[in-house]
């Protein structure tokens, strides 16, 4: 079932070979007219592939017919993408402010030279796909010439309340929850152990897992014991590993440089006489003589200590049990129905459609009990109330399979068929990950567009609101679930279940891989590889020599997912750039290594550089200014750098740079520049800037022509940081936290207060926090364009915060401590939250003409708290009319959260909505 996605790069070939022919400046006699032959055969050849794509399944001649056609496809692409390196290299040398000696720096030798070889290349391409073109025609391929014959309906957008509703709203399992409960209480009949297992068994998409963490999270169980541990096992049974997570589970701290003797010890000490609960979630390995040997390990728990497994397999339950297993059945029909028409239909719809609830119920008898099944078949009809659609699903062929076990649920194929080309291909790049993994939204979306996976739309979509798009349709299908959320709602980490992990493994093929340093045989297919929870060789640079030998030089993507440590030397990056000339994207978070080569720069197809935690670099080669493709920087964690390079405003598709730096302005000046009237022209590519831990910086670059079209601005735990640019006409989000000395008026160089108030005219999230300068809210938000803009408000531990605004006529001192009518602006907002300001002490009697407002919350502000209690307080009647009101004192919000949904989760459940209608505005503006 393995993909070709040959449909998918030759419709990004065309596109890119279109591009360049547009270009003819960059052409030189003869290969213009190369390129052109090279665009007729691709065009000849996607006519044929969709029908070559469906027929491969029975027919493996086509199979690797596509996989040559594939090969031949990314080849060209290289090839077109260092065409596309020499236009934006132009670009940056003809954009002006340079004196000679920096032309020269970003300039090409001999760029006719270059052109000439190029085409060359493109025509050793283009006969060699004429050579496999013609071998299409024994196939008898049939041309499709429109559109994809599977093409999914329009997206429709939903509530993002995906897993926290299915992961705590658990329909069915109150008994099998309550009888688990039972039996981790009570007490072990043999008076020779201390520490019992319950075996949990059932097939996979059941909800083991998810009845596991109901039952780990209730109240009884952690009453109950005195630590909890959760630990996922999945395929390997590696006991050293196993030692350490559960060291980190009971502790929070990391035990990674350790041997496994003081490992021991240290596990030993931390159970010893507690009386611990420790979940072991999807076990595979029979192995009994490394249980026995983690079970010896943790039986100096105190009496009364219980191990829960959860499995597939009866065999491994066997293995490793004390008590009889618990084996989990298959939901009712009525129950799955539930849980169905609350993923298909917004509440209370169903009763409008009772022929597709119908339909539904066929639907639901189809899936044999399993909630994850039902939950996708659910999400994938989600809003479609076509009956033909309904009906498609109910009398599908893929029912009709025989299904072995552990084979790819029906439902799981149905939801991934009716997926775009698109997103199919950037579900399969997920398979470098390993089960249980927890991804990062802003790392995945960056690896997809480092992949060049995401085409900018014919309506000039940004690819990031592209990448959100996918990312939430395959959250709508549950292919990825247990969202959580960060403190202020903007980011978000998820999880895939395993039997979706294993969907991605199957479309992926043979391009994706895992791989370790002792691999014997490598396949050449392989394009893209992950290390997943590698040690690394004190041999280091022996086995990484070894190891490259036994890779092709077309390798596009390395990544280095859930490790404690990334490459500890330069060999390995000296080795990625000397064989690797095509990598797109190089993950090396968590290294240690202090420099970056200045080779760096022959990787010039690199999208995406990952340097995330290294805590000995402390600079970047000036070089790496010469990747024209990089469009996404990682520097956060990297305690030890004093600067960025002087040039790396000028990269030109540069759209997030995430740092932790020393200097004091970002970027400094570079030699060389020229002034420029109207300011430097710099970062005016980025999307995305986040700024944390910049213990030394004082001020960001302004100029009309800086940060045009940045998006998203994060600054956290920037002390001395005085100002913010007084020029961002696209930002979105905006969150400010912890940076003491920030003044928000706008200033000048000279420090007075700037009259210009146009400078956020796009705002639509403000989130400020332990701004100690902050009294009031500034000019630019109230009385600028954001007022009619911004739909988030948040202030929170601002502790001499005192009104939003100030009204001179109502308002003429801050002595009065209270929110001014001036707030009545703010026509678009629709949350507003105020905590931890104790000084805000009353709201104005303007606040119901904020009509848009849906979500108040008001928490740790005494007095304010007090005037707004419900039906009594002096505030009461100017709150009334917002309909999602959550007024506390900081004790409140302890009492209110429960054993299985915090508080704190709803709140960031809601903030994922407030996201929702961010989008929706973005959309109608």
């Amino acid at each position: 079932m393995a993909e070709s996605f040959a449909f998918n790069i030759a419709d990004k070939l065309l596109g890119k070979a279109t591009s360049l022919l547009l270009d003819q400046v960059s052409l030189a006699r003869g290969v213009y007219a190369e390129l052109e032959n090279l665009k007729d055969t691709l065009s000849a050849v996607k006519a044929v592939l969709l029908d070559a794509e469906e027929q491969q399944l029975n027919n493996h001649q086509l199979t690797d017919w596509l996989g040559k056609l594939k090969d031949c496809f990314y080849d060209a692409e290289d090839v077109l993408d260092e065409f596309g390196y020499d236009s934006l290299l132009r670009e940056v040398v003809n954009e002006g402010g340079f004196r000679r000696k920096v032309r020269h720096f970003f300039s090409t030798s001999n760029p006719l030279a270059f052109r000439f070889k190029m085409g060359s290349k493109i025509k050793g391409i283009r006969e060699r796909l004429d050579k496999i073109a013609a071998d299409a025609d024994k196939f008898n391929l049939k041309k499709i010439t429109g559109a994809p014959a599977r093409v999914p309906g329009p997206y429709r957008e939903r509530e993002k309340t995906y897993s926290f509703v299915r992961a705590s709203d658990v329909i069915g399992r109150d008994g099998d929850k309550d009888e688990i409960i039972r039996l981790l209480m009570q007490s072990s009949d043999d008076d020779h152990e201390n520490v019992s297992v319950l075996p949990l068994v059932g097939i996979g998409g059941l909800g083991k897992t998810t009845l596991a963490k109901l039952v780990y999270n209730d109240e009884r169980v952690v009453r109950h014991f005195d630590k909890r541990m959760w630990i996922c096992v999945s395929d390997e049974f590696d006991v050293k590993r196993l030692i350490k997570e559960i060291i980190t589970s009971a502790t929070h701290d990391r035990c990674d440089d350790l041997p496994i003797d003081e490992l021991q010890v240290r596990l030993r000490d931390e159970l010893n006489d507690n009386k611990f609960l420790l979940v072991l979630d999807d076990v595979w390995s029979k192995n009994r003589d490394k249980w026995l040997e983690l079970k010896a390990l943790v039986d100096v728990g105190a009496k009364g200590s219980k191990i829960i497994v959860t499995t597939r397999d009866k065999l491994v339950a066997n293995v490793m049990g004390t008590h009889p297993m618990y084996e989990l059945k298959g939901l009712p029909d009525e129950e799955c129905l539930s849980v169905f028409i609350k993923c298909a239909f917004k509440d209370g719809e169903d009763k409008r459609y009772p022929r597709l609830v119908g339909i539904g119920k066929d639907i639901v008898k189809k899936c044999k009990g399993l909630p994850l099944a039902v939950r996708t078949l659910g999400g994938l009809l989600y809003l479609k109330t076509n009956e033909n659609d309904w009906v498609k699903v109910r009398d599908s062929e893929c029912w009709q399979l025989e299904q072995e076990k552990d084979d790819i649920l029906p439902a799981l194929k149905l939801s991934y068929d009716d997926l775009s080309f698109d997103v199919k291909q950037c579900f399969a790049l997920c398979s470098l990950f390993p089960k249980d993994f927890e991804f990062d939204n802003i790392e995945l979306i960056q690896m997809w567009m480092g992949q060049g996976l995401i085409q900018p739309s014919q309506e000039k979509e940004e690819m990031e609101d592209i990448c959100n798009r996918y990312l939430d349709e395959l959250l709508q299908i549950s292919f990825f679930q247990d969202v959580e959320f960060d403190d202020e709602g903007l980011f978000f980490n998820f999880k895939m279940h395993d039997l979706v992990h294993d969907l991605a493994l199957l479309v992926a093929g043979p391009d994706y891989s895992t791989l370790n340093f002792d691999c014997k045989n490598i396949s050449t297919k392989v394009r893209h590889f992950s290390m997943p929870g590698i040690y690394w060789p004190k041999e280091e640079e022996e086995k990484v020599s070894r190891f490259f030998g036994k890779l092709n030089n077309n390798i596009r993507t390395i990544s280095f997912p859930d490790i404690t440590h990334g490459p500890r030397s330069e060999a390995f990056v000296g080795s990625c750039i000397l064989r690797l000339k095509y990598i797109r994207v190089l993950d090396l978070q968590k290294s240690s290594f202090k420099a970056l080569p200045n080779s760096i720069c022959n990787h010039k197809l690199l999208r995406y550089l990952n340097l995330r935690g290294n805590r000995n670099i402390k600079r970047l080669p000036n070089s790496i200014c010469k990747l024209h493709h990089l469009q996404s920087l990682f520097l956060d964690g990297c305690e030890s750098l004093e600067e960025l390079p002087r040039h790396i405003g000028k990269m030109m598709s540069l759209r997030l740079l995430i740092v932790r730096t020393q200097q004091i302005a970002l970027p400094p000046q570079a030699p060389g520049e020229r002034k420029v009237k109207g300011g430097r022209r710099c970062f005016n590519s980025l999307r995305f800037l986040g700024l944390a831990g910049c213990n030394s910086l004082e001020s960001l670059v302004e100029g009309m022509g800086t940060f045009t079209a940045l998006r998203t601005l994060i600054i956290r735990y920037c002390p001395f940081l005085l100002s913010l640019p007084n020029h961002l006409p696209a930002l979105e989000t905006l969150e400010i936290i912890n940076c003491k000395s920030l003044d928000l008026e706008l200033g000048n160089r000279n420090g007075e207060k700037e009259d210009d108030i146009q400078a956020f005219g796009s705002l639509r999230i403000l989130i400020l926090s332990e701004l100690p300068k902050l009294e009031i809210l500034p000019r630019w938000l109230i009385q600028g364009p954001t007022s009619n803009t911004l739909l988030r408000l948040s202030i929170e531990s601002c502790d001499n915060f005192k009104a939003l605004w100030e009204e001179e006529e109502e308002s003429p001192s801050l002595s009065s401590s209270v929110l001014p009518g001036g707030v009545d602006h703010l026509t678009a907002l629709r949350q507003l939250e105020i905590k931890y300001c104790p000084q805000l002490s009353a709201l104005p009697e303007k606040m119901g003409k904020l009509s848009a407002l849906t979500h108040l919350t008001i928490e740790g502000c005494p007095e304010l708290v007090n005037r707004c209690k419900r039906g009594t307080g002096k505030d009461w009647n100017k709150i009334a009319h917002v309909p999602d009101l959550h007024i506390s004192d900081s004790s409140d919000s302890a009492e209110e959260s429960g054993p299985l949904l915090s508080k704190q989760l709803v709140e960031r459940v809601k903030r994922w909505r407030n996201r929702a209608f961010s989008n929706s505005a973005n959309r109608s503006v």
